[in-house]
This record gives C-alpha cells, structure tokens and sequence, in this order.
C-alpha cells in the first residue's frame, strides 16, 4: 500500500503542506521507496520514477536524499507532537488524557503505517545536524507523555516506581504499531488505539 493510498480518514491529502505539487509527489515516491527498500538501498533515480519524473527534476525541489528525508521526518515528528501534546493539554484526569494520547498516537502510526515507518525508523540515515533536530523533537513528545505520568503520580492516579523507564516503554509500544499494523489484520487503527489505550492504563497503575 502507497503512501498516498493509506487508511483513509485523517488527511484527505497526505502531505498536503508540501508544495509545490511537484515536491508533493517526490516526497510522496521518497516515502514508499524507503519504506519498500530502505532508505541506502533507494536511489533518486527510484524516487524520481515513482514520481514520474526525471532525476534531475528532483533536484529542483530538493538538494539531496537525505533532505528528502530530513523533510518528511520533520513533518511527521511534529505531527506526532502535535498529536500527543494536545492530549496532554487537554482537560480531564491523567488517565483520561494518558488513554487519549495513545489512542491518538497509535491510531496516527497504524493509519499512516508506512510513513511513520519511515518516520519512526529511518532516524540514523540523517546527517548530523539533521538528526540533532529530530532527536530533540523526539524529547519533546518524550516529556510531554513523561508529564501526563507524572501528573498522574503526583494525583495518586498512577503507581509508576520509574516515570522515565515507563515513557520510554509507552512511546515504543504506540510506534511499533507502525512495523506490523496491516490494514488486512483483524482490528481497525481505532481498535488497535483503543487497545493500546487499556493495556498503557494497566501499565501504570491507574485506577478503575
């Protein structure tokens, strides 16, 4: 299944703050290419083809490979902090808001399984300065779930002895979604969410 063609519902067009339209369409190939192949094992001749471009039109809109990916990860790790910190914002207990934003964060990694695969997995193929960018994106989402626990803790919702060890746990759990999830399986990305969502409330403690 393409990058354009995934689980329908949360975007009628995917990347669709990417413009021009012609960029659109490289990122859109870069996306299923890496995901088929890897990111080492693409070329931007293989982008450029999906696309139904020419190499050099690449070029045009992207210096290199590797800007194509720093491009579409910074997309999607602001997505997902995005996702997750308006769970964290919003009202209710902190079971409440932890269950949402899981249910948000795993439904976003299975409907959009093959980008957040990319997203998600292809971190160590981005140059230094790139990476660096990523890595505190990544920070971000990591306190803001730390901070939904911590909440939780500190209302005697949650019993949680390492705070630190369990988000990690939590945010690996909701992005492996995007490595099995397929849209012939036995449950919906909604299912799946809300499963998840039960299974993290178990795994802090929270009180029925």
């Amino acid at each position: 299944m393409s990058a354009a063609e995934e689980t329908p519902g949360v975007e009628d067009m995917p990347w669709g703050e990417v413009t021009p339209e012609a960029a659109r369409r490289l990122l859109v190939a870069a996306v299923e290419a890496f995901a088929e192949r890897g990111y080492h094992a693409t070329t931007t001749r293989d982008i450029a083809g999906r696309a139904g471009m020419s190499p050099a039109a690449l070029y045009i809109h992207y210096k290199t490979k590797e800007e194509l990916l720093h491009r579409i990860s910074r997309i999607g790790h602001d997505r997902a902090l995005d996702i997750l910190t308006a769970s964290a914002d919003a009202d209710g207990t902190a079971a409440e808001r932890l269950a949402d934003a899981v249910r948000s964060f795993v439904r976003w990694h299975a409907e959009r399984h093959t980008t957040a695969r990319v997203v998600q997995y292809e971190l160590d193929a981005l140059g230094p300065e790139h990476r660096a960018e990523i890595v505190e994106l990544r920070r971000a989402s990591d306190a803001v779930v730390r901070r939904i626990i911590d909440e939780g803790v500190a209302a005697g919702e949650f019993d949680v002895p390492d705070v630190a060890g369990t988000t990690v746990a939590v945010l690996s759990l909701c992005i492996d979604v995007s490595r099995w999830f397929n849209t012939q399986g036995r449950r919906t990305p909604d299912e799946v969410g809300a499963l998840y969502a039960d299974l993290v409330l178990r795994m802090v403690g929270a009180q029925k």
